[in-house]
This record gives C-alpha cells, structure tokens and sequence, in this order.
C-alpha cells in the first residue's frame, strides 16, 4: 500500500531562511506567518556552509535560535539536510565530488546540485553533517520532520564523474554476474560492440552522431535513480537511527532518472512535491487550446500515483524566475489561491509557499515569495490570508480524504527512459497522454496517474474502471499477466501503436506485433508506418454497430496522429471500431475492441488526439465528477475528494479562466470555503475557487 502523509488536520506553511536576514526580522516575521494561519515552515536545505563552515567545524547556534523563536510563536519546523549544496571548501579540498558532462566537463562551485551520488567522500561528509544536525535537533521541540537533501535530480539528472563510471561497472557485475550476460543483455554483437574486460565497460560517452547503444543507455538510467536512492538512504537510515520514530522523513521534487516509488517505498514515509503551475504555462502543452496551469493537475495526480495523500514543499506564490533563466509574469489576482486549492484537490494534506520573502541576492532574486523586498503588504499576502482563514475552517475535516477517479492514465519507468532515446515510439506517450488528460478535464471526468511498477497489485488496477496505457513499447511477461487479470475481471485497458514488442532489455521481439499484447488485444500488426516529414497522417473512419460508417462524425474532423500500426484481426471476439480512410492503407482497421472475460481491450494504432479520445468516450461508461451535485462549464476543473472514514465529501470547483463563469447545482450545497449556502445557478469569480459539500 502507497505510503501517505498522516495529519490529522491540514497543515499550512511557507518555506524560511533565518540564515538571509537579519535576526532582527524574525520575530516579526514569525508573527506574521501566525496571523495568516501558517503553523509549519521548512528551514536549513542550502545552509551547510553556515552549519559547517570549516571541515569539521559545526556551528549550529543560528538555527538553534531561529528554531527556539520559531516555537515561541508556535510554529512547527521541517529541516532540510543541506545536502544540494556543498560549501566551497568542500568542492575545493574534494574535487572528486563534482559531477561532470558527458563529455567530461567539471561542473564547478557557484551554483547548487553539481556534486555526484557516488562519490565515496561526498557520502561520508554527507553522513556526517546529517549525523550531526540530527544529533543535535532530534530533542528540539519545534521539529516535526525531515527533508533529505532538495529536489533530488533538479537543474541535471546525468551524472559522469569518474565515481560514476567506477559504480556503474560495480552496479552491472551485481546485476548481470558476467561479461557473456551484459553483452547479450546490450546487443553488443551489433556492431562489434563486445565487451572482454570489465574496465572496458563505460556510462554512454560521446559518440558520432550523439547515438549511443539504446540498451546501455536504458540501463544507465536505472543505474542513475538506484544511485540517487543509495545516497538518500545514507541520510535516511541516520535520521531514522538517531531520531527514530519522533520525526517523519520526505524528500520533495518529482525529477526525471529517478524510481521515486521506490525511494517512497523503501525510505520515506511518504512524498512531498514542489508545485509551480506556470511552468505550464511557459512550456505549454502541444496541441489545440492548451490548458497552461490546469495541465499542472496532471503532475499532481502523478504524485498521487506515489502518495495519495501528500505534502508540496513548495508552492508557487509570485512570479517566477533566476537571474538566467524562466522569467514567469505575476499570477493574476486570485491565482495564487486557485493554485493552492489546485493542489489540495489533488491530495495535499500539507503545503507550504515558497518563500516568505523574495531573496534580495543570488541566483533566485526573481523567484518572489509573499512577501516582495520591501516586506510591506500586498496582494499575495492577502490571499495567503485568505487561504488561512478558510483552511481553519474546514482543514480538519479535509486531511485524510482521498482523490476519487474512475479512470487512470499509466506509465512505467523503463518506457518513459528508454523513450527518451528511441524517437519511433517515445514521443507519442505525451501526446496521447495530453490528449485523454486534457479531453477528461473538460468533460469533467477525474483521472489519475498511475505507474505501473513490478510491485503494483491487481486490487490497486481494480480500483479503476478504465485503464488508458498509451504506448508501453516493453512490456514484460509479468506486466501483461496483471493486465490480463485486470480485464477478464471486469476492466477496460486501452493501447496505442506501438505497444508490447520490446523485453525489458528494450530488445525487440521476435514475434509479430503487438508482441506480448497480441493476444490481448486479438489483432496483429500486418504493416505499420512513423508519420512525419511528408508522410502525412491519414483519414480515420469509425464504423457504426452494423459495420458500416457512423454518419453522426465527419472523417475530415479525424485523422491518425504520429504512427500507424495497421492491424489484422485474429480473433472472432475482436470488433472493428475505426478504419483508415487514405493513404495505401485505406480501409484497414485502426482501432479494435477485443472482448476478453468480462472485460475489453481496445487498441488504437496511433497516437490519441482528442477527438478520438472524446469519440470514445461514450463507450467507456464513465461518470462525470460530482454530476448529481453540480455541472460547470468547460474552464472549470471539477474534483471530488472523499474521507475514508466519515464519507464526507468535498467537491472542488476551479475556474482557471480570467472571466467569470456560472455554475448550476442540481441541489442545494454549502461552499465550506466561505460557509455560504448555494443553490441554482451561481457565478464564480475569474480564478475562483468553490469547495461543496
């Protein structure tokens, strides 16, 4: 079972650093987070430098009077292991700490995150500075948790040091035991690659054309995230010897070559994230009207797939930005707000803002806070206040209820890696994965996200109805056995081309396609072809219940994105839904449906757009959230939360528009938010926020 954050009530907080400002600020500082409801704040995560400023040399007393003020006020604190910034005379006495490009350039002093997990030194001075802050402050009352380092895998997630080289060679010895199985493992005997001595075997390194062996570099991947989880647990296994079970431990972020699954698993009580919506909207979603900061609510159900009911470390609060690089505009009035409950509805049973105060020095002078540098007040800070008042209101009966969603949109580690590289198969997991997200947000159908890992359960797949798994190029033996007991009981997998002809080497099998999904799916892929460059994505056709065509949908209105699998039908259980309508393939199936046990297996031979997902939507059988309680237009994300014991249910409505926009409830509702009683028809306000019940 996922392990989730246990508060009793809704936690509300922002993220300090004493060691920026003046002593003087504090107090003040620390009252005012009071009056706007804020009771935990998080501390310490960059300071190793003043907590050990020579080596060997620990000073703790700054923090031991920012913690000792911060209890007087009554605030709760979270300390970080400064771990994602080594001081300078570390990186100056110990340059094998460093990380390096894979070209073998040193990252040197004068940024964060550039040392390297496995350098032996960089452990054992990590040890010790979390040995020693945890000696000191496991007494402190004020402390409640820990969080180990910061944003494991954040600004670079490829690691190339010589350490590196020397561990991933140890780590393929306890994995493959020999030579003969590593080189059968990564092809080797594909262009003369073959290894005859251990010292020979490398992390890719530059190559012509930037190409390197597929399955080396998919391996390299897993080697990179067991490397972030041994170093992780170096802290961890510390903090829980010292400390034992007085405090919770998490880590925050979310990064890519990173099983935060199993660093949950195995190290954390649960998993804390860093939310910034405007990244989406700087980096928005391809494809028609996208959704900009409601596409965040994909990540945050992602997070729910690790722990459903979870912490942010950090939510956005002002505009965002370095010195270098982002360059975010201001949240408008009331979006700081929406953003906030955006998490909440998501899981959060926790979450602090970042920051307090905007920094006055360094690389982060753009990335404001509540407060800006003037500390005087302004309109984050009345919304921050506004969230204060409500969540004591109703936070108490909120924490412990859990996301409700009837369908889930999966994805498993070695397909997101190994799609990295492989651009016949890798690309189209965005785009159909942006394609069901965006169609179910406006059709106001909850989902999650869920990977699928080698330790999912059949009880956590039957949770869902429907269960989208776009493109999943390797799929192994076990994975297709849980998939096939999911659907004989009574569930619905949906596939896209390009699906079950890779093992988990990322080698391609030598059966026809859909390799190990075939018989799932009652097809086989007879012809296939990648749309791109002047080949251009064909027609798409559905037919109606007798065969023929459905007339209620125009064929120019759909059309087969990014790759076509063109399918024979093998079995007298599967039902043409869809065929190609041009091209040299006109008339050939392009999805199927195949009736198994109780349940169905549709698969598409392209990549989802959004009228194909909202074309197959009415055969699916899914209920729209909280539809017997309130329809909303299609801005408005819906979201319903439900307590595990009490039943209570809370129903989120989120208008991400700058307008405002009417909802209608079906009965009578009470905002808990405001406390207001609702009925009929009632506007919500540009970024407004309603909590139902």
């Amino acid at each position: 079972m996922a392990k989730s954050l246990k508060e009793e009530a809704f936690s509300l907080g922002v993220c300090y650093y004493p060691e920026h400002w003046e002593e003087k600020l504090w107090e003040e500082d620390y009252r005012r987070m009071r009056e706007l409801g804020f009771s935990i704040i998080r501390v310490a995560e960059f300071a190793w430098a003043i907590m050990e400023p020579e080596e060997g040399v620990f000073r703790f007393d700054l923090f031991d009077r920012a913690l000792d003020s911060a209890h007087r006020h009554g605030l709760k604190v979270i300390l970080g292991t400064p771990t994602a910034t080594p001081p300078a005379w570390l990186t100056h006495r110990y340059p094998e700490v460093l990380n390096v490009s894979k070209e073998g350039i040193l990252y040197r002093h004068g940024m964060r995150r550039h040392y390297n997990y496995n350098s032996r030194v960089y452990r054992q001075l990590c040890a010790r500075i979390t040995r020693k802050m945890a000696e000191h402050f496991k007494d402190h009352p004020a402390v409640v948790g820990w969080q180990i380092d910061n944003e494991l895998n954040c600004e670079i997630d490829v690691f190339y040091s010589d350490a590196d080289h020397d561990a991933f060679r140890e780590w393929l010895q306890r994995k493959y035991d020999s030579l003969d199985a590593l080189n059968r493992a990564w092809g080797t005997v594909f262009w003369s690659q073959t290894y005859t001595a251990w010292d020979q075997v490398h992390l890719t390194r530059p190559t012509p054309a930037n190409s390197p062996n597929p399955h080396q570099a998919l391996d390299e991947k897993r080697f990179i995230s067991d490397s972030a989880i041994e170093f992780a647990r170096i802290q961890a296994d510390i903090l829980r010897e010292v400390a034992g079970s007085r405090h919770w431990i998490t880590t925050n972020g979310m990064f890519g070559h990173l099983d935060n699954h199993r660093l949950t698993e195995e190290l954390l009580d649960f998993f804390s994230y860093d939310s910034y919506p405007q990244f989406a909207s700087i980096h928005p979603d391809a494809g028609p009207e996208p959704l900009l900061d409601r596409m965040w609510s994909l990540s945050l159900s992602g997070v729910r797939s690790i722990s459903p009911n979870f912490c942010v470390m950090e939510q956005q609060s002002g505009p965002g930005g370095w010195a270098n690089r982002f360059t975010m505009g201001s949240p408008r009035p009331g979006q700081m707000r929406l953003w906030t409950y955006q998490s909440i509805a998501h899981g959060a049973d926790m979450l602090l803002y970042f920051r307090w105060r905007t920094a006055t020095v360094g690389t982060e002078i753009y990335w404001h806070g509540i407060n800006d540098y003037h500390n005087r007040p302004n309109r984050r800070v009345l919304e921050a206040a506004r969230v204060g008042e409500e969540l004591a209101r109703v936070g108490g009966r909120l924490a412990q209820s859990r996301y409700e969603a009837s369908i889930a949109i999966l994805n498993d580690y070695d397909n997101s890696w190994d799609g990295e590289l492989d651009v016949w198969y890798g690309p189209l997991a965005a785009q159909s994965t942006n394609a069901w997200f965006k169609t179910l947000q406006r059709e106001h159908i909850a989902a999650d996200r869920l990977t699928l890992t080698s330790h999912t359960p059949l009880s956590e797949l039957q949770r869902y109805r429907v269960l989208v798994y776009p493109h999943p190029a390797i799929m192994t033996e076990a994975a297709e056995m849980l998939l096939r007991s999911y659907v004989e009981a009574g569930g619905i997998v949906l596939f896209g081309a390009r699906t079950g002809y890779k093992n988990e080497h990322g080698h391609c099998r030598m059966m026809p396609f859909p390799g190990l999904a075939a018989s799932l799916c009652g097809i086989m892929v007879e012809d296939f072809t990648i749309i791109n460059g002047t080949v251009q994505a064909p027609a798409l056709r559905f037919l109606g219940e007798e065969g023929g065509v459905d007339e209620n949908f125009a064929a120019a209105a759909l059309t087969a994105e990014g790759f076509n699998d063109i399918l024979m039908v093998e079995a007298d259980s599967v039902k043409v839904v869809a065929e190609y309508a041009s091209d040299y393939y006109a008339g050939k199936p392009a999805l199927t449906v195949n009736e198994l046990g109780q349940g169905r297996v549709y698969y598409y031979g392209a990549a989802y757009s959004e009228a194909v997902v909202r074309k197959l939507l009415p055969e699916l059988g899914l209920r729209k959230t909280a539809e017997d309680v309130v329809h909303a237009p299609a801005e408005v994300e819906l979201a319903l939360r439900r307590h595990p014991v009490t039943g209570e249910a809370f129903i989120f409505a989120l208008n991400y528009s700058g307008h405002p926009v009417t909802l209608h409830l079906q009965r009578n509702a009470v905002d808990l938010l405001s406390g207001n009683s609702l009925a009929g028809d009632v506007k919500l306000e540009p970024y407004g926020v309603l909590m139902l019940s």
